[in-house]
């Protein structure tokens, strides 16, 4: 790997290439021909089938520049070309929703939908999507009102979740007497030097005073706007709304949440184990729930990144390792952190040119590694995806994180197998770290986002009550495994998933891909190489159905609290294991 910035030519040569404005106007045009094959007395098959073929050609064109625009805007937030091409793509957004929207109310028209889907083999291969929409005509808003509601939003919660990046993108820390970006200094929470991570904690709190009150408006905007339109979708809350979205029901959440709720003990034995091992009497302080636990802690060249990942995936499933390695050379990777970049990491794939983007902060620890690995498992489901219709490439939020975690998985286990006995404890703890924040910290998130929507049915949610909401969060799920003394009341201003306008609850499909993803690797270790053809049918299926449905497929019961519980004991004997040796120590 010689270059650390991604290439984005693949999608235009710049924001002034004319594909570009080509694209757009082909919207606007793609947009009009479908309301009128829409009004027109066209027989109902081909009429059908023609709308299916628009609105595969409008989410591919869509999704190809708006794309194009926020993977600019991600690592240069103040480019005002970006910007300004975002509000329009925004606008035009809309106008493709209201298309959507107008064609689902037709799918729910169709007294003889079942016929149309049997007689073409267009509809029967996108046949779930317009089952799919016959449900959610049920949901859509009044249809006099609903461009202008969606419009209304861009000055409202799409404006607030634009200022949310704005301001993040752009903030910066002041620490040892110089101006750090956000996630550099958040970064810092993996330092071997107990000093640098306390000092790093602390001026980031520092740092959130300047925004809170805009941040607490832009949380309260975006919320309370949700509320809205769940009411208007007719749903009795933003929840209910979210897990249908996400091909959930309440009986696989709950089933869940009842494992976790179980389990949140064992993790606090671990915290506290933790805590004993470096030092602490009362629960572990929050600026060292990353701290390194061995002198072994191995840095990583973006070099060593590549070949550790390329070999330990080569192994299991040549393909994807071959994937990988593509990915490093062919610049899909956009590494360190610099001033206006965003923070963490994320993948964005494109169906339609079959290629993926990942962004990371990358600063060397094992866990900038396992990030990549993370967000490469994302990039292989996008390329499983490719083999299905682009209306079938967008897997909900449940099982989005499924390649993701199976990568991280991998490599833990992978590496830790031919470890000597100091790197292995390393690595044992940095596995429990991370469980420990897609279970623990992201049920405090859940809790914490249920608190800020029953606030805001009556008010304005203030900056000290979001902080007091983010600390009793933190209470109930952390308990006495963290230092009342040090946590983080601000965790809701430096996290971006509260901020999207229409993930709300973008909390809990993290904790549930981990589990689902710790079943699907049982089943790797039962079948060994020879599951990893029915592994990628399993991604490519992900958007063709109910995520129960889905999850059947490789024999898994999401419905089954027994099934959370058995995928939570695996963590269990984790932390027996490391408890055991931190005694030993």
């Amino acid at each position: 790997m010689t270059e650390t910035t991604w290439d984005l030519s693949v999608f235009y040569e710049s924001l002034q290439d004319p594909a570009f404005r080509r694209d757009i106007e082909e919207i606007h045009e793609r947009l009009s021909e479908g309301h009128a094959l829409l009004a027109s007395d066209t027989a109902p098959l081909g009429q059908l089938e023609g709308l299916t073929r628009l609105l595969e050609t409008l989410v591919n064109k869509l999704y190809k520049a708006f794309s194009y625009c926020n993977l600019t805007l991600a690592t240069d937030a103040q480019n005002d070309v970006a910007l300004k091409y975002m509000d329009e793509l925004s606008q035009l957004m809309v106008d493709v929703e209201v298309f959507q929207s107008a064609f689902t109310r037709h799918i729910g028209s169709l007294e003889n939908l079942e016929d149309l889907i049997a007689a073409s083999p267009l509809l029967t291969e996108n046949a779930f999507i317009l089952r799919e929409a016959r449900e959610q005509a049920a949901h859509l808003l009044p249809e006099s009102m609903e461009k202008w509601m969606l419009r209304m939003s861009l000055s409202g919660g799409d404006a607030f979740s634009k200022l949310r990046d704005q301001l993040m993108g752009t903030h910066l820390v002041e620490l040892d007497g110089k101006q750090q970006p956000l996630p550099a200094v958040r970064g810092m929470a993996y330092d071997p030097d107990p000093q640098v991570r306390k000092m790093a904690y602390e001026a980031e709190l520092a740092s959130y005073a300047k925004v809170e009150l805009p941040m607490a408006f832009c949380l309260a905007g975006i919320k309370g706007e949700a509320l809205t339109m769940a009411e208007a979708k007719g749903y009795p809350d933003p929840l209910t709304r979210q897990l249908a979205e996400s091909r959930m029901d309440h009986e696989t959440l709950q089933a869940m949440l009842t494992a976790i709720q179980e389990a949140l003990p064992d993790f606090r034995r671990y915290l506290r184990a933790k805590a004993r091992l470096l030092g602490y009497q009362d629960g572990l302080p929050f600026y060292d729930l990353f701290a390194p636990v061995t002198k072994a802690g191995a840095r990583y060249t973006p070099q060593q990144a590549q070949k550790l990942l390329v070999d330990v995936f080569t192994k299991v499933h040549p393909k994807l390792g071959t994937f990988i390695d593509q990915a490093f050379e062919n610049r899909w990777i956009d590494l360190y952190p610099k001033e206006g970049k965003e923070g963490g990491a994320f993948c964005a794939g494109n169906h339609e040119l079959k290629i993926s983007r990942i962004l990371s902060n990358f600063v060397g620890s094992f866990s900038d590694v396992s990030t990549l690995a993370h967000e490469l498992g994302h990039a292989w489901h996008n390329r499983c995806l490719e083999s299905v219709g682009v209306l079938m490439a967008d897997p909900p939020m449940a099982l989005a994180e499924t390649a993701s975690i199976f990568n991280e998985t991998l490599l833990n286990h992978t590496i830790r197998q031919s470890a000597d006995d100091e790197t292995a404890f390393g690595l044992l703890e940095g596995n429990l770290q991370e469980t420990t924040q897609v279970v623990v910290d992201i049920y405090s998130r859940y809790l914490f986002e249920s608190a800020v929507f029953e606030a805001r049915k009556t008010h304005i949610p203030s900056a000290r009550e979001l902080k007091d909401m983010m600390l009793d969060a933190q209470e109930k799920a952390y308990g006495d495994g963290l230092d009342k003394e040090f946590r983080h009341p601000w965790m809701w201003v430096c996290k971006p998933h509260y901020y999207s306008l229409n993930q709300h609850f973008y909390n809990f499909p993290y904790a549930f891909g981990l589990l689902f993803g710790l079943g699907v690797f049982a089943k790797y270790q039962e079948q060994g190489n020879a599951f990893m053809p029915r592994y990628d049918a399993l991604l490519a299926a992900c958007g063709s159905g109910k995520v129960a449905d889905v999850a059947a497929s490789v024999g898994i019961d999401v419905r089954s609290t027994d099934y959370w519980r058995s995928a939570l004991s695996v963590i269990r004997g984790e932390i027996d294991q490391f408890v055991a040796m931190v005694e030993k120590r």
